[in-house]
């Protein structure tokens, strides 16, 4: 009697262990979102460059600021793609999130940061509130 209670208390552990390994690396990282405001982001850098361009007296001037805007155009799809894989969560528009939960991140400072941006606060931001 004493081995098969042996071996149905190995077999619960390992059962246990599996479901426990399962949770942390499947379950969990599903359930968080990150939310990312592109529409602030770009606002930003198109604010920037009408200041570049309006202050521009000469060609060099002109042609720094449209470099300025074509290195932002390449550099977002770049910084959009990985997002996921820095935060380990889906990626999803802010305004496409119609509630906030404990697991949603704002990632939006985090894209800032991969684009040269300075970092504007975010109120409902969960990782501040820490």
């Amino acid at each position: 009697m004493v081995p098969i209670l042996l071996h149905a208390a190995f077999a619960l552990l390992i059962v246990l262990g599996t479901l426990a390994a399962y949770d942390r690396a499947v379950v969990r990282p599903a359930q968080r979102v990150g939310v990312v405001d592109v529409g602030e982001v770009y606002r930003q850098k198109e604010a920037e460059f009408t200041q570049l361009l309006t202050r521009a007296t000469t060609d060099a001037d002109r042609e720094k600021a449209f470099a300025l805007a074509r290195s932002f155009s390449q550099r977002l799809p770049a910084a959009l793609e990985e997002l996921p894989r820095d935060c380990a969560c889906l990626v999803v528009l802010k305004s496409a999130v119609a509630g906030r939960t404990p697991r949603t991140v704002d990632l939006t400072s985090l894209l800032q940061q991969k684009l040269g941006h300075p970092q504007t606060p975010h109120r409902n931001d969960p990782e501040e509130a820490r």
